[in-house]
């Protein structure tokens, strides 16, 4: 009697990536990167984080690389957004910055890694698979600055100052500053024009501004779009 044929061991399925960069040859270079590895494949690009957020609504995602620095919404607003939409989803940050601020601003947003794009080919794979077992991934110089932020607060006995602005009104600004009506702020924002006003007005009533110019002046500052 011949012993029966062993079933072959399934393969797990890829881990599925939303990846977003408002540049598309740098698209190109990362999903070059991933989609040669076996467990990764890029299923989904987007070129600002309001795609990126479309995008999410539409298909099945298990992790999703934002660059930083994007049009519409920024790559730490749309990490934000999808924290909410998909609670299960990792989400890493992409970015030419090695900056403290927007490192504290990605992981409160609720990113579980930081890569640099000048070593992408040598740290995002192990990123994206850290991200899949719910480790954090950091760059050595991201570790060195946690570590110092923190001290600093011990030995001064200080908290980390909350944003005078909430989410929702700095998406606001951002898009006021670049330009858009407050009819598109509420497409892109899935919102009504008349939250997009009422969000305009609390904006200049924070900040102490006037008008577009000035709140477009106080984003540049506040890096939320590049001058």
């Amino acid at each position: 009697m011949t012993e029966p044929t062993p079933a072959p061991a399934t393969t797990p399925a890829p881990i599925r990536i939303l990846l977003a960069d408002d540049h598309a040859l740098v698209r190109r270079g990362v999903r070059l990167i991933l989609d040669r590895e076996p467990d990764l494949e890029v299923v989904a690009e987007a070129g600002d984080g309001a795609e990126a957020i479309e995008a999410a609504r539409r298909g099945e995602l298990d992790l999703a690389v934002l660059d930083i620095a994007m049009p519409r919404l920024t790559g730490l607003q749309a990490a934000r957004e999808l924290a909410a939409l998909r609670p299960g989803l990792r989400i890493l940050m992409l970015t030419m910055h090695d900056n403290e601020q927007y490192l504290f601003q990605a992981l409160k947003a609720g990113a579980c890694g930081y890569v640099l794009k000048s070593v992408a080919d040598r740290d995002l794979v192990a990123a994206c698979r850290a991200a899949m077992r719910d480790e954090p991934f950091l760059y050595p110089g991201a570790v060195t600055a946690l570590i110092r932020n923190y001290l600093d607060r011990v030995r001064h006995g200080e908290q980390n100052p909350e944003h005078v602005l909430t989410p929702r009104e700095e998406e606001v600004l951002k898009l006021v500053a670049e330009g858009h009506s407050s009819k598109e702020i509420g497409e892109i924002l899935f919102i009504s024009v008349k939250t997009v006003h009422r969000h305009r007005a609390n904006l200049l009533h924070k900040l102490g501004l006037r008008d577009r110019l000035e709140l477009t002046r106080y984003a540049i500052r506040a890096g939320l779009i590049e001058p």
